[in-house]
């Protein structure tokens, strides 16, 4: 009996151990969701004295993620999205880029997939370039950083397939992808839609106009009925209501009219350079400024080799790409602050939020996909009321896209041109002899070093008998160094591209044929024509075979040329100079199956 008693009391305080850990760590939990709140509150008061982030009721992993990312007020479309989006309710909106949708419709979704324990994912997100598609993958990773097994896909065409097969295989709460690769997984069973209970359409107008509307309509039916719809879209064209029509069910409207921001201090540029000359281009316009730069590219490996043919020249450079690890990215930006560093080349996901205020210029080396991707990039500048600097590369191709952005974001970007030797030159002149100056009238509060540029010009004017401008020169001299001041490059091709680029622009409604001609000469030059087995019979469209060229090759769809489709076969020009394993894989393309 006593050994029994014991054993009871044995039970009885282990019981009541477990009880004081359990309570003292919801004490923990309690204290810690307590200095979140507290912390939110502090970055969160503004003019007008609201709670922030708190009154939607976020749960603590993402108010922590928040407090991370440095956020503070809701900007109109997230106050206006986020409590319908809470509610289940389908919505409808209409915002300009930069106003912070992503966040509208990511944070509730993930609010309401915290404690989801499928395996199936419950969100899917569309958008139409695979660019778009990492940046809103990486924006739901960075929301839920703080979410335990929350997970976040990203599927699109150019990429290996067995990787996103292996990904979906797993526990995967939100998918985001381009339309066709979508279409591809769904047809071949490996993305299980049979869970979605949210489909997310994100720049609906730009998939419209990249002829997306049969794959959205597709994709749509194939997912249950019951769920919930979001569409976001900058502009509402009549097509875009069709589908808020046909598959909305009584959407929450919200349409946020755009708000003037920093932009305006922004002075935006472009320069026409073929793809070949981009990379000389880019170091004549960093000639001209290199105190505060960044440079935005596409790919990892096109940071690596820019960065390296800029230190070659003399520049102080940084990488800032997807591979650095996040300590070494946060000592990069620590560096460029400091100025150690004055140029930094870059990719759109790793350079999000980047805030750094001696940044004078932006640079697009290559042509942003999509609005939100150049009104951020852009957006590193010009910052807390100072002015700064942004410059657009654009090749001939490029020239409509140039139009449609200038027309999305309601701002004429101003044309320049390419920097002459002469323009270099000029600039390199009118540095050194400012520089001299301010050195001239500097006060150096140093005494000892008073002292001995003092002896050093008495030395040198009693015992080599140097007059004062003798040791100007000899000062200057040393300054400019053993290598030649002035730049000798050949610049012939600057002036016979300008050239080109204003024939190609001077062409009016008298000369429009010999215009075309000239442009089917200019594409004949550097595309060549391949021919597909399958035409208007089977019901194929022009949307359709660029995503399939896009979805099974590493071909850009801004890279496809003219195509035209007979009733059994198509005629499609393509880049000349694609790899044999790019031509092999175009053998074996299907359209619609």
């Amino acid at each position: 009996m006593a050994l029994k008693k014991d054993s009871n009391s044995l039970g009885s305080k282990q019981e009541k151990s477990r009880n004081e850990d359990s309570s003292l760590q919801e004490f923990k939990n309690l204290e810690n969701k307590k200095e979140i709140e507290s912390q939110l509150l502090e970055v969160s008061k503004g003019d007008d004295n609201e709670n922030g982030f708190l009154d939607f009721g976020f749960n603590q992993s993402i108010l922590n993620s928040l407090i991370n990312k440095g956020y503070k007020n809701p900007t109109p479309i997230q106050k206006a999205a986020i409590p319908e989006l809470l509610l289940g309710r389908d919505l409808l909106g209409q915002a300009q880029t930069g106003t912070g949708k992503t966040a509208a419709f990511a944070l509730p979704l993930i609010e309401k997939l915290t404690d989801n324990k499928e395996l199936n994912a419950k969100v899917l997100v569309m958008t139409p370039t695979r660019e778009l598609a990492t940046q809103v993958a990486e924006s739901f990773k960075s929301y839920s950083s703080e979410s335990r097994n929350f997970k976040t896909v990203a599927i699109y065409g150019g990429t290996d397939y067995r990787n996103q097969i292996s990904a979906l295989k797993r526990k995967v709460d939100v998918v985001v992808g381009t339309p066709g690769r979508i279409m591809d997984h769904i047809r071949q069973g490996t993305f299980k839609i049979k869970d979605i209970n949210c489909l997310v359409l994100d720049e609906a107008d730009e998939m419209l106009n990249m002829g997306f509307l049969e794959d959205i309509e597709w994709i749509i039916d194939q997912l249950p009925e019951n769920k919930q719809m979001v569409l976001f879209s900058a502009t509402m064209p009549s097509e875009i209501r069709n589908i808020a029509k046909k598959y909305l069910n009584d959407p929450a409207e919200i349409f946020i009219k755009s708000v003037k921001k920093e932009t305006q201090l922004i002075s935006q540029k472009f320069l026409y350079v073929q793809r070949h000359h981009k990379l000389d281009a880019l170091k004549r316009i960093i000639e001209l400024n290199n105190d505060g730069v960044i440079i935005f590219v596409r790919t990892k490996l096109l940071t690596i080799s820019i960065a390296e043919a800029l230190e070659n020249s003399g520049h102080t450079v940084a990488v800032l790409n997807g591979d650095i690890p996040q300590n070494q990215r946060e000592n990069t930006v620590d560096r460029l602050k400091k100025g150690f560093i004055n140029i930094l080349v870059a990719t759109d996901v790793a350079a999000r939020g980047l805030d750094v205020e001696r940044i004078k210029l932006v640079v697009n080396y290559d042509f942003p996909f999509d609005k939100e991707t150049y009104t951020h990039r852009i957006g590193r500048t010009g910052r807390a009321g100072r002015s700064g600097e942004a410059i657009l590369f654009v090749n001939q191709r490029e020239k409509h896209f140039l139009r449609n952005l200038e027309n999305s974001t309601r701002t004429k970007i101003e044309e320049i041109k390419i920097p002459s030797n002469k323009t270099i030159n000029e600039k390199r002149m009118e540095k050194l002899i400012d520089n001299v100056n301010e050195s001239s009238i500097a006060k150096d509060e140093n005494e000892e070093n008073k002292a001995l540029i003092i002896d050093v010009l008495d030395n040198l004017k009693e015992k080599y008998s140097m007059n004062d401008s003798n040791i100007a020169m000899a000062a200057i001299n040393l300054v400019i160094g053993n290598k030649s001041f002035f730049v000798n490059d050949d610049d012939t091709w600057i002036n016979k591209q300008n050239n080109t680029d204003r024939n190609r622009s001077n062409g009016n409604s008298n000369n429009r044929m010999r215009n075309s001609n000239r442009r089917n000469n200019y594409q004949n030059d550097s595309f060549e024509t391949y021919k597909f087995n399958f035409g208007k019979f089977d019901g194929v469209r022009v949307a359709n075979i660029i995503s399939s060229i896009c979805n099974s090759t590493n071909i850009n769809g801004r890279s496809i040329g003219k195509i035209q489709i007979f009733n059994d076969y198509s005629l499609v020009d393509l880049p000349r100079d694609l790899h044999r394993e790019t031509k092999n894989k175009l053998k074996k393309i299907k359209v619609r199956n």
